[in-house]
C-alpha cells in the first residue's frame, strides 16, 4: 500500500464553520481569518454561501467578507450557492469555484431542501451551466453518504445514483460528506469506490464530521485508497443543523498532525494554522474544539 505523498486541503471554518455560530461573527473577524488561513498556507478556503439571510443569518454579509479579504495568487477561493439567485448575487465577487450540495438520503433532502433529490439536481444544472459560462469551476458536495438522521443508513447504491446525476449536469469534482459522522472505514471506502466510477481520483474528496471520533480514521481510510483531498474546519468548526447531536468538521489542525506524522505534505505550517484557530475562537468565546490545538497552545503556554 503505497499513500499520496502530497494532500490538498480545503479549508470551510469561514463558510461550513461559522454558519451555525448563534452570535454574530463580524465581517473584519472573518476577513481577518482568512487572511490567517492563508497565512498558514491554505491554498482552498471556503469564505462564504450566498444563501437567504433568513435562514442563515450569520452569512449575510457575504459580500462584505468578499470585497475585505486579501486575495493572494495561488489561493482559490470557493462560495456555496445553492440557487440561481445565489449564484447572481455571487458573480459579481468573483469567486473561483462554486459550491452546491445534494444528499444521498431521500428523506434528508425533503427535511433539509424541502425538494427531492432529482428536483434538487434540476434545480443546479442551470447554476453548474452558468457557473461555467462565467469559467467558474463547480463543487459538489453530497452528504449523509454514509448515514441520515431520518432514514438510518444509506447505502453505496444511493451515493452512486447521485455521484451520476451530479456528473451528468456537469459538476466537476465531488465532496462525498459524512455529515453526521456515523462513518467507520469500510463503510467510507464503499462509498468514494462508488463516486470513484463518475470521477477522476483527483476530482473526489472527503468531508467527515467528528461525531463519533472517526473523522481521523475515515481519513486514512481515503488514504489507502488513493484519494487526497480533504475538506477540514479550523478549530473544529462547525455542525449541522438538520443532524441532532453532529459536532463540528474534523478540526484542520489534527488533520495536519496526522499527516505530518505520515510524511505526507500539504504545505501547512501547523503553528501558524494554530494561531488561526486561537483567533477564531477568541473572537467566539471559547477554546478550540481541536485536540491538536489544544495540546500545542497547552505546550507553547508550559
Amino acid at each position: 500500500m503505497t499513500l499520496p505523498t502530497h494532500v490538498t486541503l480545503v479549508e470551510v471554518g469561514p463558510r461550513d464553520g461559522l454558519q451555525n455560530e448563534k452570535l454574530p461573527v463580524s465581517t473584519a473577524h472573518k476577513a481577518q481569518m482568512v487572511a490567517l488561513l492563508q497565512a498558514a498556507g491554505l491554498k482552498e478556503i471556503e469564505v462564504t454561501s450566498f444563501v437567504s439571510p433568513k435562514w442563515v443569518p450569520q452569512m449575510a454579509d457575504n459580500l462584505a467578507v468578499m470585497a475585505a479579504i486579501q486575495r493572494l495568487p495561488g489561493v482559490r477561493y470557493s462560495v456555496l450557492t445553492p440557487n440561481m439567485q445565489g449564484l447572481q448575487a455571487a458573480l459579481p465577487t468573483h469567486p473561483d469555484e462554486i459550491v452546491v450540495f445534494a444528499a444521498a438520503s431521500e428523506a434528508f433532502s425533503q427535511k433539509n431542501i424541502n425538494c427531492s433529490i432529482a428536483e434538487s439536481i434540476e434545480r443546479f444544472a442551470p447554476v453548474v451551466a452558468a457557473a461555467h459560462a462565467a469559467g467558474i469551476k463547480v463543487r459538489g458536495a453530497l452528504s449523509c453518504a454514509v448515514g441520515c438522521p431520518y432514514q438510518g443508513e444509506v447505502s453505496p447504491d444511493e451515493v452512486e445514483r447521485v455521484a451520476r446525476l451530479m456528473k451528468a449536469i456537469g459538476v466537476d469534482h465531488l465532496g462525498i460528506a459524512d455529515t453526521i459522522g456515523v462513518g467507520t472505514p469500510k463503510k467510507i471506502q464503499a462509498a468514494m469506490e462508488r463516486a470513484l466510477k463518475h470521477y477522476p481520483l483527483d476530482q473526489v474528496s472527503g468531508h467527515f464530521h467528528d461525531t463519533y471520533g472517526q473523522a481521523l480514521t475515515n481519513i486514512y481510510a481515503c488514504l489507502e485508497i488513493g484519494v487526497h483531498t480533504f475538506d477540514a474546519s479550523v478549530a473544529g468548526l462547525g455542525g449541522c443543523p438538520y443532524a441532532k447531536g453532529a459536532t463540528g468538521n474534523v478540526a484542520t489542525e489534527d488533520v495536519v498532525f496526522l499527516l505530518n506524522g505520515l510524511g505526507i505534505e500539504t504545505g501547512i505550517d501547523i503553528d501558524k494554522l494554530v494561531d488561526a484557530g486561537l483567533f477564531i475562537s477568541d473572537a467566539l468565546g471559547r477554546q478550540p474544539v481541536s485536540r491538536v490545538g489544544r495540546a500545542l497552545l497547552a505546550k507553547r503556554a508550559g
